[in-house]
């Protein structure tokens, strides 16, 4: 083996022959480390995936499929965002701020799995056996054969899984762990990336899937290079606000399902609770004949959410006015307000909009623009909306509104918690799958101001 030294940066991975003050691939300011290289022949077979054919050329309409093999974690929310189950021999990175519940989340599935008679072993490299059984405790213990492994150095992990061959392995966390042959420090750039390709290995050969529990940094992202988030099959992101017991799973890569599904958790006492409705328990605290407040129907992966969108609108007390969002695009929000302004006829050229969507939950798509835009409103008329009444649809640069798709299944979703009337764009108005009847009223909008009319 050859060794050499290079420089890393810690950010992104960049490395460079010599020191950089600022590193070319990512512009962060004194990120770069001294590591030593370790330069190696690879073994042929190392990394071949369990069942494939490596190095033959066959036609792709004669390879043979094979049947995902998945597992229940036990964990209904977890599965939902995986997309059924946990794969065989998959690697998955769960990220998330400290303290939001990562090692909590995991340490239930571990106990859900071992209850099943699954092998599974817990790598406690941040914390000790005795810590990890006071939190097990905590979360109401753990009947199955659940094995404990306090330990950072690598090495001496796979070889206690090789010899154990467990159906399922959490190492907790990537960055703790080290391997030898790299001389930097653990948590650097070739530690993590070393770790994770071992690990990812060891599952594509013996069939385990292996969860990796990743730091996040000060902006959000999963600490460590970028190369960590390739080498696994799934990332998931642990996601919640201070303020509130709700705790979002939100998958932003996955071989095996869907990106755009999302589990959602309330953190108790003794652990993460699955939320099995989450419509009515985002809705559940919503102020009463309240202006500024409108409820929109969203679509997250295959699930239909009715969250409430809130705003403010008051008069500034400066030259500019302020426009601050939360849970929702800010740039979108401006192109809503420039909108009402120029089609709705609205003064919000010196008014502060403060818009807000509750619960913590992050809207993406702009099916909630008509929301916004009628929340809006009725804050700056002071005027509440009318109850029992869910409001979506696409804006347009024109004042149109544009059709969403899957409103069916969003009205669907309003008339089981009890709304009695659905403001939606006239295109899906008009089609034939869209529910209607039953005591609920289904209003179609073409433009903004015919919206706002109906709404209020």
């Amino acid at each position: 083996m050859k060794t050499k030294t290079l420089f890393a940066c810690q950010a992104c991975g960049f490395q460079s022959p010599k020191w950089l003050g600022r590193c070319p691939e990512c512009a962060d300011w004194n990120s770069f480390a001294e590591e030593v290289s370790i330069e190696k022949k690879s073994r042929r077979g190392d990394f071949r995936i369990s069942g494939s054919s490596a190095g033959k050329v066959e036609l792709l309409r004669e390879v043979a499929l094979s049947p995902e093999l998945r597992a229940g974690s036990g964990i209904g929310e977890l599965d939902h965002v995986l997309g059924g189950g946990i794969v065989q021999g998959s690697v998955v990175l769960i990220g998330g701020a400290p303290g939001i519940g990562k090692s909590t989340l995991l340490l239930q599935v571990c106990a859900a799995l071992s209850n099943q008679g699954k092998k599974v072993v817990y790598v406690s490299a941040e914390e000790s056996a005795r810590q990890t059984k006071l939190r097990a405790e905590r979360l109401g213990g753990i009947a199955g054969d659940l094995y404990i492994l306090s330990e950072t150095n690598l090495d001496c992990v796979l070889e206690q899984c090789r010899q154990m061959r467990p159906d399922v392995i959490v190492a907790d966390s990537i960055q703790v762990l080290y391997v030898e042959e790299v001389s930097s420090a653990a948590g650097s750039v070739s530690q993590v990336r070393e770790c994770a390709a071992r690990l990812t290995m060891l599952a594509k050969q013996t069939g385990t899937a292996v969860f990796l529990v990743g730091h996040v940094t000060k902006e959000g992202a999963i600490a460590g290079p970028r190369v960590l988030e390739h080498l696994v099959d799934s990332v998931l992101y642990f996601e919640g606000e201070d303020q509130t017991n709700f705790r979002i799973l939100r998958a932003v890569k996955n071989r095996f399902g869907s990106t755009n599904e999302i589990g959602i958790f309330e953190m108790t006492g003794n652990g993460l609770r699955e939320v099995l409705n989450p419509s009515e328990l985002f809705l559940t605290q919503r102020p009463q004949a309240a202006s500024g407040s409108a409820v929109t129907a969203t679509i997250e992966g295959t699930r239909p959410l009715l969250v409430e969108i809130q705003a403010l609108s008051s008069l500034t007390n400066f030259g500019y006015p302020r426009r601050q969002s939360t849970g929702f695009d800010v740039n979108r929000a401006a192109l809503l307000i420039a909108v009402l302004e120029k089609r709705a006829g609205l003064a919000l050229q010196t008014q502060d909009i403060f818009l807000n969507v509750a619960g913590g939950v992050r809207i993406v798509e702009p099916a909630a623009d008509l929301a916004v835009a009628a929340a809006i409103t009725s804050s700056f008329r002071d005027r509440p909306l009318r109850a029992a009444q869910v409001i979506f649809g696409e804006i347009g640069l024109g004042g149109e509104i544009r059709a969403v798709p899957q409103a069916a299944k969003r009205i669907a979703e309003a008339a089981k918690l009890g709304f009695r009337r659905a403001v939606v764009p006239q295109a899906n108005r008009l089609a034939a799958d869209l529910p209607g009847g039953e005591g609920m009223e289904v209003v179609g909008a073409q433009t903004v101001g015919d919206a706002l009319e109906f709404i209020f």
